[in-house]
């Protein structure tokens, strides 16, 4: 098992990255014996991996990872690096190499500080593997501050330093940082392939895995936990009963929140998750006594986790929500393709008598209307409108389509 199994459906992407990966090994076992490297190896020290939701962006960029720092002795007979199995492959894939630092965030944004600890980090030479390897997996959560911060560490990297940057598009990323690296865009793996990879992987049954796949139009991650969830297959089936429900400004007042309680629910149990043992931890590690009063002076630190966690409860929320609206967003598409009598697949066959319905119901230019209404909802939430206003204004454009 190699380092690009779990890259569904990305054959170029593989083969690009592999190549990299070889020029790269070829670098640095030429400067390790004291000779020059090949004149054709030429290693790029910052790459933007763009590609929509679900599409791998993040397990790319591991993957690449974890090729740099293959020790395989595979790769001195002419192996490709990435085997998945030596110590430099495993520890980068589980996370524990000490020059692999996988950057990803529970908050809205990435701000200045945090990115100036990179930055330090980025200018240090490999510990004990052959490059320090930057992973930010939320490059468009950078504050524009944070971009600027980041421009001269991508722009003038240290030798054996690469920054691995992902990020939905890339518009989404600072002009100037996405000028300094090489580009490389996934897409939507077909969903035979995400299903295949359910089966084989995770064991899900056939039948199951197909329908997750099929349900999230190849988002793998969301497959995943569609197959292996109950919880979130309930939630799924109570969003796409929404339609059904705005026959009224009563049943769309309603549907906004339970959608807006849905996504509350979501956060809290991350929060019970996450945020008592934080609390706790930090205490402790202030000194407090349990069930103690806590010490002078920490009144500041424990407010700024109170503040993270509360961050972090947003962000839950907007995700649960944009959730939701991609589930919407599917069935609708699904009600377009019944009306113009498309031969695509339809996303959402188990729900297809209310497919049928709504799209008897109504007109091709209703439901892009109804399509808009969601995407603006989108927008809304964006610019930090209320959740429940948004939310409320979209079930009604819903109902008048």
């Amino acid at each position: 098992m190699t380092v690009w199994d779990d890259l569904v459906g990305q054959d170029r992407i593989a083969d690009t990255l592999t190549a990299a990966a070889r020029d790269a090994d070829a670098r640095v076992t030429a400067e390790s014996s004291g000779t020059a490297p090949p004149e054709a190896t030429k290693m790029t020290h910052a790459w933007l991996f763009t590609g929509p939701p679900g599409s791998g962006r993040s397990t790319a960029a591991r993957a690449f990872a974890a090729a740099l720092q293959c020790t395989s002795p595979d790769r001195a007979m002419g192996g490709t690096p990435g085997c998945g199995f030596c110590d430099g492959c495993h520890t980068s894939l589980i996370g524990t190499h000490a020059d692999v630092e996988v950057v990803r965030t529970d908050l809205l944004s990435i701000g200045v500080k945090d990115t100036r600890e990179l930055v330090r980090r980025a200018q240090l030479s490999p510990a004990v593997g052959r490059w320090q390897v930057i992973v930010l997996e939320d490059a468009d959560r950078l504050t524009e501050g944070a971009g600027n911060v980041l421009l001269k560490a991508v722009e003038e990297p240290a030798p054996r330093t690469v920054w691995l940057l992902c990020a939905p598009s890339l518009e989404d990323v600072l002009p100037t940082i996405r000028s300094r690296c090489r580009h490389l865009t996934l897409r939507t793996p077909p969903v035979d392939a995400v299903a295949d990879v359910l089966m084989r992987r995770d064991g899900i049954e056939p039948e199951a895995a197909a329908a997750a796949a099929r349900a999230t139009q190849g988002h793998i991650g969301r497959a995943r936990r569609l197959a292996t969830d109950e919880r979130a297959r309930a939630r799924r089936a109570t969003v796409l009963k929404v339609p059904l429900r705005v026959e009224d400004i009563g049943g769309c007042l309603r549907a906004a929140q339970e959608l807006i309680d849905a996504a509350g629910e979501d956060s809290k149990e991350v929060a019970e998750g996450i945020d008592v043992k934080e609390t706790e931890d930090m205490k402790a590690a202030l000194g407090a006594a349990p069930g103690g009063r806590m010490p002078r002076g920490t009144a500041g630190v424990m407010k700024e986790l109170a503040d993270r966690q509360k961050r972090r409860s947003t962000r839950t929320q907007r995700d649960s929500l944009d959730l939701a609206l991609t589930d919407l967003t599917g069935f609708y598409r699904d009600v377009l393709a019944i009306q113009f009598g498309s031969r695509t697949g339809i996303a959402n066959e188990d729900v297809r008598d209310a497919l049928d319905r709504i799209a008897r119901a109504s007109t091709p230019e209703a439901t892009l209307r109804r399509i808009e209404a969601i995407v603006a909802c989108r927008q809304a939430l964006d610019r930090n409108v209320a959740p429940l206003l948004a939310v409320e204004a979209m079930t009604v454009s819903l109902r008048s389509g």
